[in-house]
């Protein structure tokens, strides 16, 4: 599932025990890169596979690294793959990403998370780690990285990169989810005090610059895009993170503009898939499972206005082309007034 956790005192505390082997340019850990003999599983729903997949179409990655896509709901026992016909991933050969968890271990204890990657000889999940997948494909992957990738984990910025994104993760990117599954007022009132504080230095710090870090986007830009294009469709109502709506907060919602107009972001967002997801699998929070029709989507395509704040996307590089994936039109409708 995309959010395993624990309650400790009433509050949400995400289990963070993930298969940490790395797939690595010597490998190290057994596992080498080589193209063609990894699958990464994702679910567009999910806001950590929605980084790998945003990394995979930035680099250039897809002829090298397959990609499995789960749809937006689930069981207890695990993502599925009824997306595909007869619910089977075509390469795998599973109906259930849990499938590739038991090939590795058959008495895998945690959390059945996307994204993982899956080495396709046998079967077995080689690693859910999705802060380390995103970045080994940044840096681990260069030799399959396409013509003109951006470099989106400098080694001259990647401490600060991690200095950045260290209070994201904890309490905006986590933190929306522990507002969302607090089980006692004390609790949420934390979390949800924690989330605005965090939030309200971001729209400080956006308000002057236009990327996180440096001047063109990174591996911290791919961290926080996930959940803010998730706040005002689910975090806003759903996880009750209700002092503003995104587009509210100047700074952020047109830095949120100005990277899902930019190829690799916005044409990997399935807002259908996101909604079902939250809203139909957390019964506990939403008994009902009906999901809301709004919000009004059009305003993801005007204008951000943020060049002027300099620096350009992909600084030296340049865009992904087409995406291989398509999102149907239908499930973001933004798309379609991006190209007219």
């Amino acid at each position: 599932m995309s959010e395993p956790g624990t309650y400790v005192e009433k509050s949400f505390k995400r289990d963070t025990n993930y298969i940490t082997t790395r797939i690595t340019a010597d490998g190290r850990d057994g596992f080498p890169v080589e193209a063609g003999r990894y699958r990464l599983v994702v679910a567009r729903a999910c806001p950590w596979a929605n980084r790998a997949i945003i990394v995979r179409r930035l680099l250039g990655l897809e002829d090298a690294l397959s990609m499995g896509i789960c749809g937006p709901t689930h069981d207890k026992r695990s993502w599925t793959f009824d997306l595909d016909p007869g619910g089977v991933d075509p390469v795998l050969q599973i109906p259930r990403i849990q499938d590739a968890y038991f090939k590795r271990d058959p008495e895998y204890p945690r959390g059945i998370t996307v994204p993982a990657i899956v080495d396709v000889p046998t079967g077995a999940v080689v690693t859910n780690d999705f802060k380390q997948i995103t970045v080994d494909l940044e840096t681990q992957w260069r030799e399959f990285h396409r013509e003109g990738a951006p470099d989106l984990y400098p080694d001259a910025l990647a401490d600060e990169i991690e200095a950045v994104s260290e209070p994201i993760y904890r309490y905006v990117n986590n933190g929306v989810y522990r507002c969302g599954f607090a089980g006692t007022q004390e609790a949420y009132d934390k979390a949800y005090r924690k989330l605005w504080d965090n939030l309200d230095l971001l729209e400080q710090r956006l308000s002057t610059r236009r990327y996180l870090v440096g001047d063109h986007i990174t591996e911290a830009d791919v961290r926080l895009f996930t959940t803010l294009v998730r706040f005002d469709p689910v975090y806003h109502g759903h996880f009750k993170c209700n002092r503003s709506k995104l587009i509210e907060m100047p700074a952020l919602w047109g830095y949120a503009r100005d990277l899902f107009q930019t190829p690799g972001f916005g044409d990997t967002v399935d807002f259908t898939h996101i909604k079902r997801h939250y809203y139909v699998v957390h019964t506990d929070v939403n008994p009902t499972g009906v999901v809301p029709l709004g919000p009004s989507l059009e305003n993801w395509a005007t204008p951000h206005g943020r060049e002027s704040l300099g620096g350009s996307p992909f600084g030296d590089g340049t865009p992904p082309g087409p995406p291989r994936e398509v999102v149907p039109p239908e499930h973001n409708p933004v798309l379609a007034l991006l190209e007219n």
